[in-house]
């Protein structure tokens, strides 16, 4: 990632604003910020999605009389003229940045209506069996150019879930129709009504052809990945086909590049949601001349980006920092990625192999899923380079039993590692929506808290917003466990100590435990104890 980019960026928006104003002033019409303007979403989806976007403008109230719009540019007297014609009443104009005026259709969720428009004629009916032979009036048969539909429709689906700031689309057959769900702030929500079964084979066809997979292959897996411009971002899809009783399944994992450079002005650890002291003790770790820094947790709880924050953080044009990864997410800039190509005979073992003999002094290596390429690993960070590398596990404890199960060297293992650092996302309730509340006796024990204790403390949870698309969420954090490999500790597992005996000697030098980290988020009103109990063991 290009130091200053997210910086420049900020800049440029601030700017943008600063010539909005200036053009209000030139047009004498009011200048309006409307990220601190309530949106309607009724008045805005009464409108012709693309009429929106072409003129740039949203309307924001509608008294019987005049409708107050914001509009990139009060300038375009031809635009004001075709609105005015559009409602049959007189507007009244305010000036807005582009951006803004792009950000309030988002939260109406103009790309619903988008998506709407595009499925229309795709959706399921549901007819009765005497109107059997009347099913297919409106359908896509009938329409002259049946491919551009299937492209527009497929399309649509992608634009909305970028714009929905999804992280998957899943396409999922089922015997009653093609379900479509978004992935957003890691939790599933169907994007819209069943598509009709019989377009199931033309969209995964179409996501096939644009991921330039064997569109004639239905009966095994198949990966692939494709790259979109959407409103001048490239973003790249990679795409996981998979065949079911009903049909082939398709998901596309979204890859923005760009959101993730939004978000961070710099990728920096602090700005992940780690409490002071992980922090403190985890960059103590990143800076070591050589051994193993070690993140664990499951799929899609942020480890490779915790990973890329540390390595943004110590990359310095006097070291060689080399990752090998499956595949390459996100670019840093100054640093030597290599993609696993496994079809090709790249796996991880292969690939750390080769980098060593390029003379690194850091190492990243994707995921330990063998035994050859743990000892590998542990080997690079005895010899001299600091390693950093992730494994699937539930907690920092399970990691050392993982390890051990692949039959490496104890000794090595243990004398190889600096630390091990378990996470967790958690998503973060809605500013806008959140409320306090007080939990029964009952809610409290089933979250494994004293209701003695914690009986008069407020907690929080969310209604839903237009802010958070209605879901009560916006946003996730990170939470973490740190373990630190004190000398005590490697003579208790090399002794094979039962791990509730290293878990209370870790304990007792200070060691924070995962569902406390969260607790102590829920307490702070950043989430609430169910968005918790969703991701940690109650105990």
């Amino acid at each position: 990632m290009e130091k200053g980019k997210g910086k420049n960026r900020w800049e440029e928006l601030l700017q943008e604003e600063e010539d909005t104003k200036k053009l209000a002033e030139r047009y004498q019409v009011p200048y309006i910020d409307l990220s601190s303007v309530a949106i309607n979403r009724e008045l805005v989806q009464s409108f012709p999605v693309d009429f929106l976007y072409r003129s740039i403008f949203v309307p924001l109230e509608d008294d019987g009389q005049r409708v107050k719009i914001a509009i990139a540019d009060p300038s375009d007297l031809a635009t004001i003229d075709a609105i005015e014609s559009y409602l049959g009443k007189k507007v009244e104009v305010y000036a807005a940045s582009k951006r803004g005026i792009y950000e309030a259709l988002r939260k109406s969720e103009t790309a619903l209506q988008v998506l709407r428009d595009a499925t229309e004629g795709f959706i399921t009916q549901v007819v009765k069996d005497e109107e059997e032979d009347i099913e297919d009036v409106i359908s896509v048969e009938r329409l002259t150019d049946q491919d551009g539909s299937i492209v527009k429709l497929v399309n649509s689906i992608i634009f909305t879930a970028v714009q929905k700031r999804a992280s998957d689309v899943h396409i999922e057959s089922r015997e009653e129709g093609v379900i479509i769900k978004y992935r957003i702030d890691g939790v599933l929500d169907q994007a819209m009504e069943p598509i009709d079964k019989k377009f199931q084979e033309p969209i995964v066809s179409r996501i096939k052809v644009m991921s330039d997979l064997d569109i004639s292959e239905r009966r095994v897996p198949q990966d692939g990945r494709f790259r979109l411009k959407i409103k001048d971002k490239t973003i790249d899809f990679r795409v996981s086909i998979m065949p079911s009783i009903y049909g082939e399944d398709a998901v596309i994992r979204i890859l923005d590049k760009e959101m993730i450079t939004e978000a961070f002005s710099e990728l920096r650890l602090d700005l992940l949601g780690f409490s002071e002291e992980v922090l403190r003790r985890f960059r103590r770790y990143i800076v070591q001349p050589y051994g193993m820094v070690l993140v664990t947790g499951p799929t899609g709880s942020g480890k490779t980006t915790t990973l890329y924050a540390a390595l943004t953080e110590i990359k310095s044009p006097e070291d060689k920092i080399i990752t090998i990864e499956d595949p390459v997410e996100y670019q840093i800039d100054g640093i030597t990625q290599i993609p696993v190509n496994e079809k090709k005979g790249l796996t991880f073992a292969r690939g750390l192999r080769s980098i060593l003999r390029h003379d690194p002094d850091k190492i990243m290596v994707g995921e330990i899923r063998d035994p050859e390429t743990a000892q590998i690993a542990i080997q690079s960070a005895l010899t001299g380079h600091l390693v950093f590398t992730t494994v699937h596990a539930n907690n920092v404890f399970d990691v050392i039993g993982r390890f051990l199960h692949m039959q490496v060297d104890p000794y090595s293992f243990i004398s190889a590692l600096n630390c091990i650092l378990a996470q967790r996302l958690v998503r973060l309730l809605c500013p806008k929506c959140k409320k306090a509340v007080r939990y029964e006796e009952s809610i409290l024990l089933e979250s494994g808290l004293d209701p003695q204790e914690y009986q008069d403390v407020w907690f929080y949870e969310s209604e839903g917003c237009l802010e958070c698309g209605f879901s009560g969420y916006r946003g996730r954090t990170a939470i973490a466990e740190l373990l630190e490999l004190s000398d005590t500790i490697r003579e208790m597992i090399l002794e094979r100590k039962p791990l509730s005996e290293v878990k209370k000697q870790a304990k007792k030098e200070g060691m924070v435990f995962l569902r406390e980290a969260g607790l102590e988020k829920v307490l702070n009103g950043l989430t609430s104890l169910r968005e918790l109990n969703k991701v940690t063991f109650v105990e």
